[in-house]
Formats: C-alpha cells, structure tokens, sequence
C-alpha cells in the first residue's frame, strides 16, 4: 500500500467529529503507520451533527479532490415541522414555533415536487460559505449580520421515506448535486408547508460510487492499516 503515490479512502464520519477532526484522525494513524508526514485531504465537508460518507485523499490522490467533490451524493435526512432553529439543525435551540395542524401526507408530498429538478439555493449563515474572505458561520457566531446569495444546484431525487405527522416528523432521502445544503433545504420545505422545519437528523449515504456499506470506520481502518504492507516510494 503507497499512501503517497495516492489513495482515495470512504469513511463514514461519527456523530459530533468535525470533518477536520476525522482528516486529522487519519494523517496521524498513517503517519503513525508510514513513519513519517503525509498529505491528507477530504472531499465534501459534513456537519458535526451529520454522519456518513466523508471521501479522504492522500498523497498525490488529494490532486483529485475537486473531481470527487463533483459527484452525485446521497442523504437520509429526519426532518421536525412547525419549530426553527438559527442553523437549521440541532446545533441551535429552537428560535420559533409554527402551526403544523393543517399538514397532511398529501400536502407534503405535494411541497417535495417543487423541489426535483433546477433549484436556487440560499446557504445558511451557520456554513462554510464565505463572505469578503471571511468563514459565515465565524461571523454569524460574532452576532454579525449574514447576507449569502442563492445559488443554483440540482435535486435529482427527493422521496418521503416515513412520515409521522402525529410526532411533527418527516424523513426523506435525497439525491443532489454538489453544493446542496440539506439543512437549507429543510428550512425552505418547512416554509413551503406553511409552517417552519429543522433537520434532527442527517445522514450521507452515497458519495458518487462511494456507499455508506463500503465505508471504514476509524476502528476497521486502524485494523486494515495495521495489516497493509508499506512502499514509500512516490512513483
């Protein structure tokens, strides 16, 4: 196994680490293993709170990262109507709560239509969008005001998997472009019902060819690595 000459490796991120924490996590268990430094990079960043496929380059791989990046990816994504929150997700307590009384199956399946196909997108001001060379979420945390503009992506799919009206729950999946932000999805299907929504949940299963079933986890990718013979050399 030549760690520097390239590899693309699939892990599935857990609960709570930083996209920042796994990559760290890896270059050290490989350099560790490799006796020495390696370039370690990632393609597509998950939240925190999100778990799932997360595509980490090495070596001269990470020159592939942009490609990878570009693939078709694919959530699992729990859904709570009638309350908001300031992220769209749980990392924020609820801000504001909506009537959901007047929301059926029907209507929900309905609202999800409008989203297949060409849509415009406003990031959250909780996200790694940049803004006069600045991260929006350090200054939205800063108490600043976030003005990030629409931008195009794809829904190619967006299926209601389970619906539990009676919990003020919905869980869809969804397959997207790059770019799709399903925490700002969930604000604007919550706004199209007539009421407000946050994700509780999200999972990435799908990352291009790359399926959550085929992902390590930090324990069986330490217990492969331990088994890999090494080559140093860059060729």
């Amino acid at each position: 196994m030549n760690f520097q000459a390239g590899q693309v490796l699939a892990f599935d991120k857990p609960y709570e680490w930083t996209s920042f924490a796994l990559v760290a996590k890896v270059r050290w268990l490989i350099s560790r293993r490799i006796g020495g430094k390696i370039k370690v990079g990632h393609a597509g960043t998950l939240d925190p709170l999100a778990t799932g496929v997360m595509v980490i380059c090495t070596g001269k791989a990470t020159k592939r990262i942009e490609q990878l990046q570009a693939g078709v990816k694919e959530y699992v994504a729990t859904l709570k109507l009638g309350a908001t929150t300031p992220s769209f997700d749980l990392e924020h307590p609820v801000d504001a709560t909506y009537p959901t009384a007047h929301i059926t199956e029907q209507l929900v399946r309905e609202v999800l239509l409008r989203f297949e196909g060409e849509i415009m997108q406003v990031p959250p001001v909780f996200s790694a969008c940049k803004v006069e060379g600045k991260r929006a979420y350090d200054l939205a945390r800063k108490g600043k005001e976030v003005e990030l503009r629409a931008k195009p992506l794809r829904i190619d799919e967006i299926e209601l998997t389970d619906c539990r009206l009676e919990n003020q729950e919905i869980t869809l999946r969804i397959v997207c472009s790059k770019g799709t932000y399903i925490r700002a999805l969930a604000r604007d299907i919550g706004q199209a019902l007539g009421s407000g929504a946050h994700l509780t949940a999200l999972r990435r299963t799908r990352v291009g060819d790359c399926s959550v079933e085929k992902c390590f986890t930090i324990e069986t990718f330490e217990k492969w690595l331990a088994e890999q013979e090494i080559e140093t050399s860059e060729n």
